[in-house]
C-alpha cells in the first residue's frame, strides 16, 4: 500500500455522531503513551498529522482520518490510564466499547503493545474482549528501538505467553524512531481492508491477521 493522502477528519466523543461515510475502518487501540500518535505520523509518513504527547492519557476522545480517500484510520483513547478519576477512565472505556460493537465499517483492530513491557491485566481484557466478539487483531509492538535485538526473542515470548498467542503467531515489529515495520504495516492494513467486509460484533467475520487465541 502506497500512502498518497492522509488528513485529519475529525474529533468525536459519541459514536453515535461519527462520520457516516461508506468507507472501512481500522481501529488503532492500546494503553498510554504506547505510541498511537507516533506510530500514525510514522506510516502516513506526515510529521504532526496525529498530535503525541508525552503526557499519557492524551488522547481522550475518537479521533479520525482519512487515508487515500479509501478508509479511515480511526485513533481510539487510551487504556489504563491510571491518574485520571475511575469515573473518566469508565467514560473512555464506554467510549471503546460503543465503538467497537457498533461501528459496522469497522474491518479490524490494531492492538498496540510496548515490547519493552509485558502486557498488564488492561491488555489482556482487551484482547480477550476482541476475540470474544470475533474482531480481527493485528497485533504490533511498538517501540522495538528501545530494546537491543537480541533482547527481542525473550520480550516477544513474554507477550505471546501473557496473552496465550497461537504457537506459530508473531506480534509485528515496529519502531517509529527507524520505521522497521513500517512496509509490514502498509501490506497488514491492506490485507484487513481487503478480506473483511465489516466486524461488528455479530461473529460474522473471518479474522485475517492470526487472531489471538483464547
Amino acid at each position: 500500500m502506497i500512502i498518497k493522502s492522509a488528513e485529519f477528519k475529525g474529533v468525536f466523543v459519541d459514536w453515535r455522531k461519527l462520520p457516516e461515510v461508506d468507507l472501512p475502518e481500522i481501529a488503532l487501540l492500546g494503553r498510554s503513551n504506547v505510541g498511537k500518535s507516533s506510530l500514525i505520523n510514522k506510516i502516513l509518513n506526515r510529521r504532526n498529522l496525529a498530535k503525541s504527547s508525552s503526557t499519557p492519557g492524551k488522547t481522550r476522545t475518537i479521533n479520525f482520518y482519512l487515508i487515500n480517500q479509501s478508509f479511515h484510520l480511526v485513533d481510539l483513547p487510551g487504556y489504563g490510564y491510571a491518574k485520571v478519576s475511575r469515573a473518566e477512565q469508565q467514560k473512555w472505556g464506554q467510549i471503546i466499547e460503543n465503538y467497537l460493537k457498533n461501528r459496522k465499517q469497522l474491518r479490524g483492530v490494531i492492538h498496540l503493545l510496548d515490547i519493552r513491557h509485558e502486557p498488564g491485566e488492561n491488555d489482556v481484557l482487551m484482547k480477550e474482549w476482541l476475540s470474544h466478539y470475533d474482531i480481527p487483531i493485528l497485533m504490533v509492538v511498538t517501540k522495538a528501538d528501545k530494546i537491543s535485538r537480541g533482547a527481542r526473542p525473550k520480550h516477544l515470548q513474554a507477550i505471546s505467553r501473557k496473552l496465550n498467542l497461537d504457537p506459530g503467531f508473531k506480534p509485528l515489529v515496529f519502531s517509529a524512531e527507524t520505521g522497521e515495520g513500517t512496509e509490514e504495516l502498509h501490506e497488514a492494513i491492506e490485507e484487513i481492508i481487503t478480506v473483511n467486509k465489516g466486524v461488528t460484533g455479530d461473529g460474522s467475520s473471518v479474522p485475517p491477521c492470526h487472531p489471538a487465541s483464547n
